[in-house]
């Protein structure tokens, strides 16, 4: 994090989990601007981080200090529970309070289809991208490209390239490419 570039979140010694730690401690901030990417072996505690940064997860040590105000916007691993629910994707934009203008053109023809309708990689795209075009300062992605093909890990890099104004993003992934191609920094994490 650049010196002058102000700390959305920072997490100070922070040890998190669920009934027990299960990463931790852990000392690292994201400033606005930023889009830092967190990086380790299955079970290392990555998507822990990013709950208890969306309030998710009980802290048991150490300091989650989030920047006064601080609005959030979260993508979690697991699609949106949607079965028999007749929600498209502009409803979704506007639960989120995103806005759908200027999507890439393949996203376009979702927004007026059922989500139930949609392959797992169109639902995830809809929902990276109504995260990153909601009113926050702070998006967390937990696996972005998880379920989608080439073309549209090229949309989400481009996505996460031009997302800064102000934001930040922190997000999980173990494609190395995606993030080499997207990462400010990487975090490396480890059980503790």
């Amino acid at each position: 994090m650049n010196s002058a570039t102000p700390a959305c979140i920072t997490f100070d010694a922070l040890s998190a989990g669920y009934e027990r730690p299960v990463v931790g401690p852990v000392s690292f901030a994201v400033g606005a601007d930023e889009v830092v990417a967190l990086w380790g072996e299955n079970g290392s505690g990555k998507t822990t981080l990013l709950n208890t940064a969306a309030s998710a997860v009980r802290s048991f040590g150490g300091r989650l200090v989030k920047r006064p105000g601080l609005r959030v916007s979260h993508q979690q691993q697991q699609a949106l529970p949607i079965a028999g629910i007749p929600l498209s994707g502009r409803e979704l934009f506007g639960l989120t309070g995103a806005t759908p203008d200027h999507l890439p053109a393949p996203l376009v023809p979702l927004l007026d289809r059922r989500l139930s309708e949609l392959s797992g990689g169109q639902l995830q795209l809809l929902q990276v991208f109504a995260c990153l075009r909601a009113p926050a300062d702070l998006v967390l992605l937990d696996e972005p490209t998880n379920n989608v093909d080439p073309g549209s890990v090229t949309l989400l890099v481009d996505a996460l390239r031009n997302a800064r104004g102000g934001r930040a993003v922190l997000f999980v992934s173990h494609d190395r490419r995606f993030v080499d191609a997207v990462a400010d920094r990487v975090i490396e994490v480890g059980a503790p």
